[in-house]
């Protein structure tokens, strides 16, 4: 029998929790809802969830630090749930690590269809370790210019000779647009190949996803990640 994927539902709201609970479980997958994120963090080794769903406004320990605090420890994906709606509060969730923003009120089958997206684009650190212990099986590939490698079998980024940490979304953008040198990328062909088409957000993702890997891999002699103005973005390889 296949084991069920455990979603932790961190949510105050009781009867919005449960709703959620049932439509997954009838997916088949394993639930826990918690009503706080201290609760949310002491549990978090324990049940060990394939995703978190994480509402923002919980009392106590509020969803933003939840999501900061796992993000240290885990790349497992969030999805935050919320009934703010400004671009700034969407912004700072996804900055923090969040792979998903839902603004409530919203459609529970849509939800859960964004649950089994997220799902299927998240590679767990335990499978690209298992794939290397078959030298036999294909291995994926790796992108290299001076001073960056970028690994996608095993997620690893290595920048001036150190390990990059960097949530999934984010190496596989820099993964995407480094394979495809001097290609220029509309921010939807971004949100199509990375997100997948299930998604559904506006092209913002992809600026807030640019912005963190910029702080995180500053542009070389001759290369650079440069924006492409009115169009989107390109991985730019310069002879030099």
């Amino acid at each position: 029998m296949a084991v069920k994927q455990r979603i932790m539902i961190v949510d105050d709201d009781s009867s919005i929790a449960e709703l959620i609970s049932l439509y997954l479980m009838k997916e088949c997958f394993d639930t826990l809802i918690l009503p706080d994120g201290e609760e949310a963090l002491k549990q978090f080794d324990q049940y060990e969830p394939n995703l978190i769903l994480l509402d923002l406004m919980l009392p106590g320990i509020d969803g933003y630090e939840v999501c900061r605090e796992i993000r240290k420890v885990s790349k497992v994906p969030i999805i935050m749930l919320s009934a703010k709606g400004e671009v700034f509060d969407k912004v700072l969730g996804l900055e923090l690590g969040a792979d998903d923003y839902m603004i409530k009120p919203f459609d529970t089958k849509e939800l859960v269809a964004r649950v089994k997206a997220v799902l299927r684009r998240f590679v767990p650190e335990q499978e690209t370790e298992k794939k290397e212990t078959f030298p036999n099986e294909k291995q994926g590939e790796c992108v290299i210019y001076t001073d960056l490698l970028i690994n996608q079998t095993n997620y690893a980024v290595t920048y001036l000779g150190r390990q990059v940490e960097m949530p999934p979304k984010e190496l596989e953008l820099l993964y995407f647009l480094a394979s495809h040198p001097n290609q220029v990328f509309t921010r939807e062909q971004l949100l199509d190949h990375i997100w997948g088409y299930e998604y559904i957000g506006d092209t913002r993702t992809v600026d807030v996803h640019v912005k963190r890997v910029r702080e995180k891999i500053k542009d070389r002699a001759n290369w650079s990640i440069a924006t492409v103005w009115g169009i989107g973005y390109k991985f730019e390889v310069k002879k030099v």
